[in-house]
């Protein structure tokens, strides 16, 4: 099946509420042509210099995502351009990216990402210090800057009830934020791969999907 054809088929499934983000990472620019053919123009990469390579390589209205840790010494590089930030694990990289937002003279929207998963390498905030932050009004002078939603990723397990579980938690926290401080939140990134479906069932306004769509990396 064609990349195309994949994506087609992906965008069938989704429901009007769900966007799709294609993971072009480790993806050759001709892969992500192919797909924007088939009218995807969201795109996700995880390492800084390869999404600026491809940024200048490819069709100008591409909105670019970032997913990957992002080290604060690198947010300058991609500030100019880039159009939602899902992987903000820190308040100290969140002043980092309003300060270089500042020069641009640009808001970047970001997204908080929550530690949800098993496993110990994943960054994040817990839900305590995302809450404590969100409720804090310290957002408030970060002026170039706009969270508007969380992203998390589940463990890696066979266990549908634990990812379940992990997503219902992310979403939960999600609508009671909104409601309560947060009006303006508006993306709940989750769900890959392997756990999409599960992801959609819970509420994800967006789906990060590389596999799906490209197969297996080339790295």
């Amino acid at each position: 099946m064609s990349v195309a054809q994949r994506i087609n088929e992906i965008k069938n499934e989704l429901p009007a509420s769900t966007r799709l983000l294609a993971v072009s990472k480790f993806h050759p620019a001709e892969a992500i042509m192919e797909a924007y053919e088939a009218g995807q123009r969201l795109f996700a990469e995880s390492h800084v210099q390869e999404l600026m390579r491809k940024q200048e390589q490819l069709p100008s209205d591409i909105e670019w995502h970032f997913i990957g840790h992002l080290q604060s010494n690198k947010v300058k590089y991609i500030v100019p351009f880039i159009s939602l930030i899902h992987s903000v694990d820190t308040e100290k990289l969140l002043e980092v990216i309003n300060a270089q937002a500042q020069k641009c003279d640009r808001v970047i929207p970001c997204l908080l990402e929550i530690h949800v998963a098993q496993e110990e390498t994943k960054y994040g905030f817990d839900f305590s210090s995302a809450k404590e932050l969100l409720e804090s009004g310290r957002l408030g002078a970060l002026k170039n800057v706009s969270v508007v939603g969380i992203m998390g990723m589940s463990s890696v397990t066979d266990d549908v009830s634990q990812i379940k579980r992990e997503f219902a938690s992310l979403s939960a926290f999600y609508h009671s934020m909104k409601e309560s401080v947060m009006p303006q939140f508006r993306e709940l990134s989750m769900g890959m791969s392997g756990d999409y479906h599960i992801a959609i069932e819970e509420g994800s306004t967006m789906v990060r999907l590389g596999t799906t769509i490209f197969g297996e990396r080339q790295y």
